[in-house]
């Protein structure tokens, strides 16, 4: 009976792996400034995946990138300029024609060898992603600020977020289509992709995965420059997909803190004062705010469910 049990598992294993393979790959890379690796790395995926289809968008590189990728083997379509690194991902989304897309860095960073890792668990999930154990190019200051967006992530979303601003992932085109509207022109497209996943109830995984430091060139995220910027893209996304984890925490502090200030000056002088009147109202106006954009929030999500 138990040899029977592990038959049939086996054999469900093996069938849903033949589903896997026999599911047409697109393979979308962006790229900006990235000739020294991009012809190497479109050679090793196209070694490796005969069958895939190999998007290489070239966001208005001044190198001849684009040319590179081409003469790799990748379709190239190109932006007459620099839009962003999320534009030349949507871009490779909309020429899609495969059933799974992979999405990976064109700086090196990222393995050929791992995608395997993650279209291998696309069996039982909608998106798996590559979370990065040890980034060689980061500094601390930067680690310390990932470990910051992912903490904040994973309480706005309910779930834990390993690699919240991993760009190696791979995830159903039909899926990746669907939240397409929703993806920005920057480098923040990874992190709305995650919360559209999540937010939706969609199924995630996270892999580990080693990265490799960047072999030529420089990376265009700058600390001091953009710190304060994806601090905002992490808040804004946290009132765009979970609104009252934002709100609810707010309106109870200054609702608590009002209700002791009055305490205070009851006890001290005898009266109300109009700073304790104010905390009080500001509380209700902001938890009334919260409720309305938890349903602004959710209709954007039942729209999202239509868009096929």
């Amino acid at each position: 009976m138990t040899r029977d049990i592990a038959a049939k598992a086996l054999l469900m294993k093996i069938t849903i792996q033949n589903k896997n393979t026999n599911m047409k790959l697109s393979i979308i890379i962006p790229v900006y400034n990235e000739y020294d690796t991009i012809k190497h790395i479109v050679s090793t995926v196209h070694t490796q995946y005969p069958d895939s289809e190999i998007i290489v968008v070239d966001d208005g590189s001044t190198d001849n990138s684009g040319r590179a990728a081409k003469d790799a083997g990748a379709i190239v379509y190109s932006h007459p300029y620099n839009i962003g690194n999320g534009a030349a991902v949507k871009t490779g989304i909309r020429h899609a024609t495969g059933d799974m897309i992979v999405l990976m860095d064109g700086d090196g960073q990222h393995k050929p060898d791992d995608i395997e890792s993650l279209i291998s668990q696309m069996d039982q999930y909608d998106m798996v992603v590559g979370a990065r154990i040890h980034d060689a190019q980061s500094s601390k200051l930067r680690r310390f600020g990932n470990l910051i967006y992912n903490r904040i992530a994973s309480y706005v979303a309910n779930f834990k977020i390993m690699d919240l601003t991993s760009g190696f992932r791979a995830i159903r085109t039909k899926i990746a289509k669907r939240y397409l509207y929703l993806l920005p022109n920057t480098y923040s497209y990874p992190t709305t992709l995650t919360l559209c996943i999540i937010r939706s109830g969609r199924r995630l995984k996270y892999v580990p995965i080693q990265v490799d430091a960047r072999k030529t060139g420089k990376s265009q995220i700058k600390i001091h420059k953009d710190g304060i910027r994806f601090m905002m893209i992490i808040l804004k996304l946290c009132t765009f997909y979970s609104p009252l984890r934002i709100f609810i925490p707010t309106s109870i502090f200054l609702f608590v803190s009002g209700l002791c200030y009055y305490m205070f000056t009851y006890l001290s002088y005898g009266r109300f004062t109009n700073m304790s009147a104010l905390l009080l109202t500001t509380a209700l106006i902001i938890f009334m705010i919260g409720l309305v954009s938890e349903q602004i929030c959710q209709l954007r999500f039942d729209r999202s469910e239509d868009i096929t």
